[in-house]
């Protein structure tokens, strides 16, 4: 295979001004809405698309993650969606011929009481009934995988076990979506950013256009992934979305030799860090309980984070707080997303996802184009439209699918 670009994103993709009209519409252009359009154009030939965002490229939540990937989830149908995306991630840096930094160093998710190991150990189990890779260790093997990790018996939060996946992992958010961009491009969709959606035209229940900051566009086909906006920018069309909003913030530290060889993730403290590929220690939390679309958080949240993360590994402790931020995360009653059609024919959301937006993304991509260009769901995301919240087919992943990412 010939040798991958280098991650830079110049003359990657043109910024062309929009056409008066297209086949379909992706409002949003983050991870989710660019992966649509890739594989919209890829697997159906549909080229005929654009992509707008209100803003630059990837800038909403894609670029304010902190880039955990895997796919060990308790119920059958989160387990599909986020293993097909797991084995998508696995393809496709040769797909796309560029380098964005997959690193499958694997993910613990801890277990700090007796019903976390039994949660832990029955997820275990599910992962193993649907072919995901996942095994429950006891302290000694965590410390093994982790050597920096305090595994002593008289802390707040002793580490009694943990399950691990070792395909999981992180990639470079940003290359990621320069990666999708290029090929978007290639492929003749056009990627126009600083277009804002301000309004949908409608000819009775059928969506017919869509009006921006810079003008109407006229189109039969919207795609609407715009990740922690969906509620606002689904009202413009006369629907009303089950989703909250909530903040969700994280940090980073200064820059450090390697110390933390994997992903380290507790629910019961909701803490989870990693150490990117520059050195910084990337830490979250969970989400701030207000609802609310301010790309910040609470102060108490960081606190409690830090005292955690500290307790769990002491060398912490000599570390300094670089950089804080937040994204808006959008959170359905079950804890699982949305992809499908809705009352206005021709208008599709993919919204919900909350806080596994960026691990979900290929596969995100790859259902929301099947459901755009056929009309139908795909087998994966079939049990995710919303109609399940009228008949109560609810995928309950609430605790079940360990802390927030």
């Amino acid at each position: 295979m010939a040798e991958m670009l280098p991650p830079h994103p110049d003359f990657l993709w043109r910024n062309p001004e929009p056409k008066s009209s297209y086949d379909v519409v992706i409002v949003g252009g983050g991870g989710h809405g660019l992966a649509t359009a890739y594989y919209l154009a890829s697997r159906y030939g549909i080229t005929d698309v654009a992509v707008l965002e209100k803003g630059w490229l990837a800038g909403g939540n894609m670029a304010r993650n902190t880039a955990i990937i895997r796919s060990n989830y308790l119920w059958d149908e989160s387990a599909a969606i986020y293993e097909k995306s797991l084995k998508l991630w696995e393809e496709l840096p040769a797909e796309l011929d560029y380098d964005f930094l997959f690193s499958q160093r694997g993910v613990l998710n801890l277990a700090h009481t007796l019903q976390d190991v039994r949660d832990s150990r029955r997820r275990v189990n599910a992962n193993y009934l649907n072919g995901v890779d996942a095994e429950f260790l006891d302290p000694e093997q965590v410390k093994e995988i982790c050597p920096i990790i305090n595994i002593d018996d008289d802390i707040r939060y002793p580490v009694m076990g943990a399950t691990y996946q070792p395909r999981a992992g992180i990639a470079k958010h940003d290359h990621v979506a320069w990666a999708l961009a290029r090929r978007c491009d290639e492929m003749g969709v056009d990627i126009i950013q600083n277009c804002e959606v301000t309004g949908f035209v409608k000819d009775g229940d059928r969506v017919t256009g869509v009006e921006t900051s810079s003008g109407l566009i006229h189109t039969e086909t919207v795609g609407m992934a715009a990740a922690g906006r969906s509620s606002q920018v689904a009202e413009m069309a006369g629907i009303r979305l089950p989703i909250q909003s909530h903040p969700l913030q994280a940090l980073v530290s200064e820059l450090f030799e390697p110390v933390h060889p994997t992903v380290v993730m507790s629910n019961h403290v909701h803490v989870y860090v990693s150490q990117a590929h520059k050195g910084e220690l990337v830490m979250g939390a969970g989400v701030d309980s207000y609802n609310g679309f301010g790309q910040r958080g609470g102060f108490h949240v960081i606190e409690d984070q830090m005292a955690a993360a500290v307790e769990l590994f002491p060398l912490f402790a000599r570390a300094h707080l670089i950089r804080t931020w937040g994204g808006i995360v959008d959170t359905t009653p079950d804890a699982s997303p949305i992809i499908s059609p809705t009352e206005v024919t021709g208008l599709y959301v993919n919204c919900g996802w909350g806080t596994g937006g960026f691990k979900g993304t290929p596969a995100s991509g790859l259902t929301f184009a099947h459901t755009i260009a056929t009309g139908q769901p795909h087998p994966l995301n079939a049990p995710f439209v919303l109609e399940r919240f009228e008949t109560g087919h609810l995928i309950d992943e609430h605790g079940a699918a360990a802390v927030a990412h």
